[in-house]
């Protein structure tokens, strides 16, 4: 047998026994798993932009035992088993490939998209957008957003034309303020200010949660060795002012560069 396969079989075999002899994989419902797999995601996200290679192997087997454990629930209530959903996928991506297993031609990946998305539709989707899911965060739905009428020619052509709309954006949003518009405007023209900015990361190449990420991944770092060089000259951050605060600051900037 493949050893990929064997693989398989025994992660199906534990998760048949899992269910049917320990007290708390017994309990678990498709509800009671649902965050749970939400943190896993996080947690493989993390791994990625640590470039953590090994903890991205763990994260990967956590989400492989969430999914046959969902199958596993599927096939208790009759609804559908492992096997019907690997066969599902292979059969979507089989139709939705049509450029490798049909005759349509597709050089580029813009191409692909684009063939994707008019699959899609034809599926009998009454919407572009139906596809996007309602709970995920702001900033990845925003790309998904636009990724999607992407997909169906609903595009900027020249990426100034992209920047040219986020600085109308930022004018906007500076005019809202200045003259003392409600939070509600405000907040509005504040989100049309990302949602230009995610827009003009597409056209530079950029994913703007990996951006986002790093950049949070970096100010954690910066600011707990600023508290370790404080701690060390015995300055204390809570009784500390701005001025000094920033002084350790691009001290902790500088250690980062050495």
């Amino acid at each position: 047998m493949d050893i990929r396969l064997a693989a398989f079989e025994r992660l199906l075999t534990i998760m048949d026994e899992l269910r049917e002899k320990c007290p708390w994989d017994k309990k678990q419902t498709l509800e009671s798993l649902r965050h749970l797999t939400i943190e896993e995601t996080y947690e493989l996200a993390d791994a990625i932009i640590d470039g953590d290679l090994e903890a991205l192997k763990g994260e990967i087997g956590d989400l492989f035992l969430h999914m046959v454990f969902y199958c596993k629930i599927g096939s208790e209530k009759k609804a559908f088993d492992v096997t019907d959903v690997l066969n599902g996928i292979c059969d979507k991506l089989v139709y939705r490939h049509p450029h490798i297993y049909g005759d349509v031609e597709a050089a580029s990946e813009e191409e692909v998209k684009q063939n994707w998305e008019k699959l899609k539709l034809k599926e009998g989707k009454k919407s572009v957008l139906e596809g996007v899911p309602a709970s995920l965060p702001a900033l990845v739905k925003a790309s998904r957003i636009q990724e999607k009428v992407k997909g169906i020619g609903f595009e900027w052509e020249h990426r100034s034309d992209v920047w040219k709309k986020v600085n109308e954006e930022l004018s906007e949003l500076s005019h809202e303020v200045e003259s003392g518009a409600s939070q509600d405007r405000i907040e509005d023209e504040f989100g049309d200010v990302l949602f230009s900015l995610i827009n003009y990361a597409r056209f530079i190449g950029i994913n703007p949660e990996n951006a986002l990420a790093r950049t949070n991944k970096k100010f954690i770092n910066r600011f707990q060795k600023m508290e370790t060089l404080m701690n060390e000259e015995n300055i204390q951050l809570e009784e500390s002012t701005l001025e000094i605060m920033d002084i350790y600051w691009e001290k902790a900037k500088l250690t980062e560069h050495s």
